[in-house]
C-alpha cells in the first residue's frame, strides 16, 4: 500500500493512515458484505479492474463507502454534495496516496506526484504555468496540426490497404508526439515505427506496476512482485536514460524556441529568483511526457468510440465542423474554439470515462465532511470520478446514456458546481488541461470531417485499467469521406454559430482564484 505525505512540523500526520485512524464514527460508513477478518474485502475483488470493481459497490453502497484490504481501510466518495464538499481548499488539499505515491521512485516530486509540502511544486508550476498561456497555446497549434497530418497520413495509407486502425494504439502515438515535440523538441517518430516507441512501452509498465503495488500486502510484495519488480526497474530507466538524452542534446544546442524545457532549464522563479534542479527538471519531463499524453490519448479513444456508435451525434458534429472550417486546409487557433458541438463531444466522453478516474483529498485540519462525517487532520477520501459523473441527482435517471447536449450552456449554468471532475480540483488541478482539451477539440475536428468512422458491431467496451482509463481492444473501419458543395458555402456564412469557448474556462466549472488556470498533464 502507498506511503502518504511523509512530514513533520505543521504538515499533516506521516505514513499511511488507514481510515480508522483518521474517520472517528467510521461504523456508520457501509462497507461490502463477506468481509473477512485480516484479508478483508477480498471476496470477489477484480485485482485486475480495480477501479470498475469499486463502481460496483459504489452503486451497491451509495455515495460514501469503505474498503478494507491486508489490514488498510481506505474511504471512497461519490456523492455530489459529498465531493463538493471535498473542493473546499481552505479545508482540504490533495492526498498523494494509493497508486500515485506509488510513482513516485520514477516521477519523484514531479508536478502531479509532489506533496503539498515539496517547495519544487509550487517552484515549477510558476515557472511552467506561463508555458500554457494563450500565447504559448497559439505557438502550439502549428506543431499540433503537423502531427495530426502525420496521424492522418498513417490512416490514409492504413485505409487505403483495406486495414482497420487500431484506435488507442495511434492516439497514443499522436499525443506522446504533439507533448514531445511542443514541449521538448523531441521526434519519437512513432509513426514510423511498427511497435510503440520503447518509451511508450516502459510507461505503460511503471503505471501497470503502481497499480499492482496495490493489490498485495506490502510485506509480500517484495516474493510475490519479483519479477514484476526486476521490469519495473528497467522500465524506470529507460524512461530516465530516454529524458536524460532529450535534456542533454537541449543544453548541447544551448536553447531551443522557448518550449516547456527552455523554461525548466533557465526560468528563475519571477520572485524568488530559484530555478529547478537538474534532478527535478528529469522528474517534470517524465511527468509531462508520461501524464501528459496518457490521459489525452484515452480521452481521444473514448470520444472515437461514441463517435462509431451513435453516427447521428458524428453527423451533427461533422456538419459543425464543414460549417465553421469550410475548406480551410490548416483550421486556425481560433476555429478550434467555435467547434462547441464538437468539444460537447469530448465532455459527454470524459464524463463517463475520465481517463483520470480517481482523486484524494485529505484533510487540513480536524473537520466535518457535509456536516456528517467527522475526519481528523491528515484523513483522506478517494473522489470515484466515474460515480460522480453518473449521480443521478445531477444527470439524471439515465446517467449511462450518450449525449453531448447535457454540456450545452443552459445545461452547464443550471449544474452545481464541482460536479464534473475529469481533471482534479482545486491549486492541484491539471496545469495543462488547456492544452489538452484543445489538441483533442482539433484532432476530433480533423478526423471528422475526412473520415466516416465505422465501428465493429461485434465490439463491447472494456475498460483496461494503468492507474489510467483506456478503450481495449478498438478497431476503426474507416471510409474516405467525400464532402457536400453545400458545406463550403455554409462555411462562409458561420454567423449563428454559438459563441467561441472561453480557452481559459472549462464550460462546467466557474471560474475562481484558486482554480489552476490551465491541462491534463500536470499537478
Amino acid at each position: 500500500m502507498a506511503e502518504t505525505t511523509k512530514t513533520t512540523g505543521n504538515r499533516p500526520p506521516k505514513g499511511f493512515r488507514s481510515a480508522e485512524q483518521g474517520w472517528p464514527e467510521l461504523h456508520r460508513i457501509p462497507h461490502p458484505p463477506r468481509r473477512l477478518p485480516l484479508l478483508g474485502d477480498v471476496l470477489g475483488a477484480d485485482r485486475h479492474r480495480p477501479l470498475q470493481d469499486s463502481l460496483r459497490h459504489a452503486r451497491q453502497l451509495g455515495p460514501i463507502f469503505r474498503r478494507r484490504a491486508f489490514g488498510h481501510e481506505f474511504v471512497l466518495v461519490w456523492g455530489a454534495r459529498l465531493v463538493a464538499d471535498l473542493a473546499d481548499e481552505s479545508r482540504f488539499a490533495k492526498h498523494v496516496g494509493l497508486g500515485v505515491a506509488n510513482l513516485r521512485p520514477v516521477a519523484g516530486d514531479g508536478l502531479f506526484t509532489a506533496y503539498n509540502h515539496e517547495s519544487n511544486w509550487q517552484l515549477a508550476h510558476d515557472v511552467l504555468a506561463p508555458g500554457f498561456s494563450r500565447e504559448a497555446m497559439e505557438g502550439y497549434h502549428g506543431m499540433m496540426l503537423s502531427v495530426a497530418g502525420r496521424l492522418t497520413d498513417h490512416w490514409d495509407r492504413r485505409l487505403a490497404a483495406g486495414r482497420t486502425v487500431d484506435v488507442p494504439g495511434d492516439m497514443t502515438r499522436l499525443t506522446l508526439e504533439t507533448i514531445a515535440r511542443t514541449g521538448f523538441g523531441h521526434d519519437f517518430r512513432s509513426f514510423e515505427r511498427d511497435r510503440p516507441h520503447p518509451f511508450v512501452t516502459a510507461m505503460v509498465g511503471t503505471l501497470a506496476y503502481a497499480q499492482r503495488l496495490n493489490t498485495v500486502p506490502v510485506p509480500l510484495a517484495p516474493l510475490l512482485l519479483r519479477t514484476a519488480t526486476r521490469r519495473n526497474a528497467a522500465d524506470m530507466a529507460c524512461l530516465n536514460r530516454t529524458v536524460d538524452e532529450l535534456v542533454a542534446a537541449r543544453r548541447r544546442s544551448q536553447g531551443g524556441e522557448g518550449d516547456l524545457l527552455d523554461r525548466m532549464l533557465a526560468t528563475a522563479h519571477p520572485e524568488t529568483g530559484e530555478r529547478l534542479s537538474a534532478e527535478n527538471v528529469r522528474k517534470q519531463v517524465i511527468t509531462f511526457l508520461v501524464a501528459g499524453h496518457e490521459t489525452t490519448s484515452g480521452a481521444l479513444s473514448f470520444a472515437l468510440y461514441y463517435l462509431a456508435r451513435h453516427p447521428e451525434i458524428a453527423a451533427r458534429a461533422r456538419a459543425e465542423v464543414d460549417r465553421v472550417w469550410g475548406d480551410t486546409p490548416h483550421p486556425r487557433y481560433d476555429q478550434v474554439a467555435r467547434l462547441r458541438y464538437v468539444r460537447r463531444v469530448l465532455d459527454e466522453s470524459l464524463r463517463l470515462w475520465p481517463t483520470a478516474p480517481a482523486f484524494a483529498r485529505e484533510a487540513r485540519e480536524d473537520t466535518v465532511l457535509a456536516g456528517e462525517h467527522p475526519m481528523r487532520r491528515g484523513a483522506w477520501a478517494l473522489v470515484l470520478t466515474p460515480m460522480l459523473h453518473r449521480a443521478p441527482e445531477v444527470w439524471g435517471p439515465d446517467p449511462e446514456r450518450f449525449d453531448p447536449d447535457r454540456f450545452a450552456p443552459a445545461a452547464v449554468r443550471a449544474r452545481p458546481p464541482h460536479t464534473f471532475k475529469p481533471f482534479g480540483t482545486g491549486a492541484r488541478a491539471c496545469i495543462g488541461r488547456q492544452f489538452a482539451l484543445h489538441e483533442a477539440t482539433l484532432v476530433l475536428g480533423l478526423l471528422l470531417r475526412r473520415y466516416e468512422l465505422h465501428a465493429d458491431p461485434g465490439y463491447r467496451l472494456t475498460v483496461t485499467e494503468r492507474l489510467t482509463l483506456m478503450p481495449e481492444g478498438l478497431r476503426l473501419r474507416l471510409e474516405r469521406r467525400r464532402r457536400r458543395p453545400e458545406a463550403t458555402r455554409r462555411a462562409a456564412h458561420p454567423a449563428h454559430d454559438e459563441p467561441a469557448a472561453d480557452p481559459r474556462q472549462h464550460p462546467a466549472e466557474p471560474r475562481s482564484a484558486g482554480r489552476c488556470p490551465v491541462r491534463g498533464a500536470g499537478d
